[in-house]
């Protein structure tokens, strides 16, 4: 690459044996990328048909299965088109909209689960004063949050990254995320302070403001009755497995990315796979199948398009 190049792009230089395996690469990512489009979309479409899913609880739901979409459509078409090149590449400003799409992203999906506890603990420890809290406004609210408020933090953090300087142009990954930050020469005290402080507003302290919210459920479960405990079984249980399973990926993805930490090249493949495969596929597996009402509108749905 010349160096008018160098200028611009950045080598992708993340990827295992691609041009060996480039084809099986590109139709295994391209089969989950249209399943996890397919799976997500479906849901959301049950969600949106059917007036007994209009709650609170199934449209947080929706939210959370279109930020997977959202997601995952920010990061596989390029990264097809990766498996199919010669050369992988991408411009510094591609990469950089890239990773503020994805962080953004990320953010949303933990202000969405917050706002999913809050909605569990007034369902639970305040049912009749459920419908006046819950309303229409304050669900929008809630929504509208939580994209809103990770796309005005990122934005600062975006301009701080558009004008550092390079000391490679090798950027160690498959898709642009954290590890931008081992391209750039030096990183500025405001830089990681204010890093620190997006991490700990939009991440740290809705994982804790869940924490705190389940707590006080598992208070009023323990002395409640059975239909009590039963209810918050069936909602709060899927919702913690969904916390639990994306909170470690991101720990992988922000932590041990940010710090270098020094993983062999193939474990490093298996866990980006993790972030960009497993979580998108889990959420409507777990939504889709877990949830009764869910459940059981998608059972009808097969039933009809099943030949008979």
């Amino acid at each position: 690459m010349d160096d008018s190049l160098n200028l611009t792009y950045i080598t992708l230089d993340g990827f295992v044996d691609l041009h060996t395996y480039k084809y099986l690469y590109f139709v295994i990512m391209f089969t989950v990328y249209v399943l996890i489009v397919c799976c997500n979309s479906t849901i959301v479409c049950l969600i949106v048909i059917h007036p007994n899913l209009h709650e609170p609880m199934y449209i947080f739901i929706a939210a959370l299965l279109i930020n997977s979409v959202l997601y995952s459509t920010n990061i596989y078409p390029k990264l097809l088109i990766d498996f199919l090149s010669e050369k992988q590449v991408v411009s510094y400003s591609a990469c950089l909209f890239q990773a503020f799409i994805n962080y953004t992203l990320v953010f949303a999906e933990f202000l969405l689960l917050a706002a999913m506890s809050y909605d569990r603990y007034v369902s639970i420890c305040k049912p009749l004063r459920y419908p006046a809290i819950m309303r229409k406004t304050t669900v929008s609210i809630f929504l509208v949050l939580s994209w809103i408020l990770p796309v005005c933090g990122l934005t600062l953090n975006s301009a701080f990254n558009a004008k550092v300087k390079f000391c490679t142009f090798i950027l160690k990954g498959m898709f642009c995320n954290n590890s931008i930050y081992k391209i750039q020469c030096v990183i500025s005290r405001a830089q990681l302070v204010y890093g620190a402080a997006m991490f700990l507003s939009i991440a740290l302290f809705p994982t804790l403001f869940i924490l705190f919210t389940y707590t006080k459920i598992l208070v009023i479960c323990y002395r409640s009755c059975k239909s009590v405990k039963r209810k918050a079984a069936q909602t709060c249980l899927h919702h913690l497995l969904v916390l639990i399973n994306f909170s470690c990926l991101v720990i992988y993805d922000v932590v041990i990315v940010r710090l270098e930490l020094d993983f062999p090249e193939t474990a490093h493949l298996i866990m980006t796979l993790q972030v960009i495969v497993y979580h998108p596929l889990l959420n409507p597996v777990i939504y889709g199948l877990k949830m009764r009402e869910i459940s059981k509108h998608l059972n009808s749905l097969l039933s009809q398009i099943k030949p008979h």
